[in-house]
């Protein structure tokens, strides 16, 4: 009788998660935007690095840092590609806190490429660095992530469709206001818009429609927490066609040591 209790117990409680997953996944939408960098040959696209990061030192930075990412990796290959003299006068526009100076008491100064970025200004404000790899948007059936082994992750998109989903609706709880969001968890977030499109003028020429200039920063929100993401797909399928060619030359090996020995062991068989 108690076994029998216990089983539906827990059969229960599995169908109110179920049940509650199932409510969460239909609260939060997210939009599966295609990326440049996606799939196994999949790269980051210069110019888009370039505009999102654009979109951060405009909009995002009044609040959020990137703490985790020196100025210099902005010059690295695979990254935005800034020239050492861009890189120099980009860090420059930011103000470090140096303990050295004034005899050990520290001040700020002008910093330079090998300083990293500012941490956020506010408290309640998470830092972006790896904002798009602590975020995923495709979770899978109960959430066993059985769709991100064909769709990845998708922190990016999450991100895209996070800043693309406020409806403009607000409400007032516990003392705080809160913004309705289609694909933020639970329907409502505390962070007011961002972005609403022409918030940037690109140079070269692309429309920052609100979906661009949200693709942008969500891409370079991307390159901030996998910069080497290229590199380690290049590592991984060289690594994959070496094994290849590995299990090949050991079937043909096994084959020539064998083979003697197999058709000795034929030749020996007796008749019937």
């Amino acid at each position: 009788m108690m076994i029998k209790e216990l089983t539906l117990s827990l059969a229960v409680a599995l169908g109110l998660a179920g049940a509650a997953h199932a409510a969460g996944s239909e609260d939060s939408h997210v939009i599966d935007y295609d990326f440049s960098f996606e799939g196994p040959f999949g790269t980051y696209d210069q110019f888009q690095l370039q505009r999102g990061l654009q979109v951060y030192t405009e909009v995002c930075s009044a609040c959020h840092g990137l703490q985790y990412v020196a100025f210099r990796n902005l010059a690295d290959d695979g990254g935005p590609g800034l020239p050492e003299d861009q890189v120099r006068a980009y860090a420059a526009q930011y103000e470090v806190w140096d303990e050295a100076l004034l005899d050990g008491e520290g001040d700020f100064r002008d910093a330079v490429p090998t300083d990293k970025f500012p941490e956020s200004s506010l408290s309640n404000a998470p830092d972006l660095s790896l904002m798009a790899k602590a975020r995923a948007g495709f979770h899978g059936p109960y959430g066993l992530g059985i769709n991100q082994l064909v769709r990845g992750m998708g922190g990016a998109e999450y991100l895209t469709s996070l800043l693309t989903g406020y409806t403009g609706e607000m409400k007032t709880e516990a003392g705080a206001t809160l913004y309705e969001n289609t694909a933020f968890p639970g329907g409502w977030i505390a962070m007011p818009q961002p972005l609403y499109g022409d918030d940037v003028g690109y140079e070269d020429g692309t429309e920052a429609t609100l979906e661009q200039v949200s693709k942008d920063v969500a891409a370079f929100m991307m390159w901030t927490a996998e910069p080497k993401l290229a590199a380690r797909k290049q590592a991984g399928f060289a690594g994959v066609v070496m094994l290849g060619v590995l299990a090949v030359l050991l079937y043909l090996t096994n084959k020539r040591i064998w083979a003697p020995y197999k058709r000795k062991a034929k030749h020996d068989v007796p008749a019937e």
